[in-house]
């Protein structure tokens, strides 16, 4: 296929795979919008309403590496077919759910689906796509997978508030079957005249494949810029924003979905941009991450140091800058494609994945626990602002690891490059 002019169909299985990814997004980050009605409906603290998230997320961060094992074995269609029934299972599982652990086994499920999707249509790019354009096209995969977000911040949200939880969760199910159905329709592996790869025959051939990508200091690049840029948002977007704008701050509920809105048009702004910069100049991918990583440090003091209510726009500073970390950690997927043989690429870009949200649950979890810590049981002090200040602290220790991670495996990867193109 010709780099230049990819055909009509690679087009449409792209526009697919992305179809699929917002459906998995809104999945995804429901559990943030519906925190407060959760913990009414599960009369949950803050600990065991973060762990809704969490568990999700420690559900879909240990399941990248069998995944990215599983498409170079099976292919991302049956991955992406798979990866949608378990959302559909674990939607209606959570919006029937009258207790706290069936809620927690619904979104495990859905963690468990969420996880199949990303790596895979990473993996179709790759396949369907060569050139400068694939650096780009992992950008708007991206970007566009963030309206998911939006359409959990306004429609899920009015759905949830006008016809109830039952409803909405099982509505949200509904538009995952719509996705599943043009996934099985349309969505092909390959190009057909496209050399076959040649696909691990056992579990001792898929165990060499990602020995092979993590021996690559490239993938271990990609894993730490992906730990970096994404965790913040991640936390924010998907558990704490919501409760810290409302409870803390005092904003109307349909006033906090709209600001959380602000992340994904800053990362639209910026995707496009950073995917440019990634294809051109793939030496300073690290040192931009790092950049990036600071402007989200540097506004989230402004924030914390405060006395009092922060003003409106210092919290959109905020929102808009870790907005720009959401495409920033999508580079870490350059990485791995750049330092991996295609026949590894999706144990590689699994590796990758579970950075970000390593890092997030880690986050999401460390601020629940230092919210009861810091209220000791009293319900009223809860989601104080000041609880907020104190807890949102833990993102420093967590980033600090992800960028002593770049700067080493960045060193490795100058070390051993032999090609510009192959620079991190």
């Amino acid at each position: 296929m010709n780099p230049a002019s990819p055909s009509r169909r690679a087009w449409l299985i792209y526009g697919v795979g992305v179809f699929g990814y917002i459906v998995a997004v809104t999945q995804r980050t429901t559990i943030g919008v519906a925190g407060v009605a959760a913990a009414a409906r599960f009369h949950a603290d803050a600990a065991t309403l973060s762990l809704l998230a969490v568990l999700q997320l420690v559900v879909y961060a240990g399941m990248q590496i069998p995944v990215g094992m599983l498409i170079d074995r099976a292919g991302p269609r049956k991955l992406l077919i798979a990866g949608m029934a378990l959302m559909i299972g674990g939607q209606i599982l959570v919006g029937v759910a009258t207790a706290t652990p069936m809620a927690i086994a619904g979104r495990v499920l859905v963690g468990g689906g969420d996880a199949m999707v990303f790596t895979s249509v990473v993996r179709l790019v790759t396949a369907w796509f060569s050139g400068r354009i694939v650096p780009q096209l992992f950008q708007w995969l991206g970007l566009l997978g963030q309206l998911g977000q939006v359409i959990s911040a306004v429609p899920f949200a009015l759905l949830l508030n006008e016809s109830g939880w039952i409803h909405a969760f099982l509505s949200a199910a509904a538009s995952v079957l719509l996705a599943l159905v043009a996934i099985v329709l349309v969505v092909r592996d390959h190009p057909p005249l496209a050399p076959a790869l040649v696909r691990p025959a056992s579990l001792r051939d898929s165990l060499r494949l990602l020995r092979t990508a993590m021996a690559q200091p490239g993938t271990w690049l990609g894993f730490w810029t992906h730990y970096t840029a994404m965790a913040s948002v991640t936390m924010f977007s998907l558990m704490w924003g919501y409760p810290f704008m409302v409870h803390a701050l005092g904003y109307a509920p349909s006033r906090a979905a709209q600001l959380l809105i602000v992340p994904v048009v800053a990362g639209a702004l910026a995707g496009p941009l950073l995917g440019r910069a990634s294809a051109r100049q793939p030496r300073r991918r690290a040192r931009l991450v790092l950049h990036i990583t600071g402007l989200i440090c540097v506004t989230w003091i402004g924030l914390l140091v405060w006395p009092g209510r922060p003003p409106l726009a210092l919290l959109l500073v905020t929102l808009v800058a870790m907005g720009i970390g959401g495409p920033a950690a999508v580079i870490g997927f350059d990485h791995a494609n750049a330092f991996n043989p295609r026949e590894s690429l999706g144990s590689a870009n699994g590796v990758v994945n579970v950075g970000g949200f390593l890092a997030s649950f880690l986050m999401m979890y460390l601020i629940g626990w230092v919210l009861d810590l810091h209220s000791a049981g009293h319900a009223d002090t809860l989601y104080s602002l000041a609880g907020f200040k104190l807890a949102f602290a833990v993102q420093y220790p967590v980033l600090g690891v992800g960028v002593a991670g770049i700067v080493w495996t960045h060193r490795r990867t100058r070390a051993l490059a032999t090609a510009p193109h192959a620079a991190g």
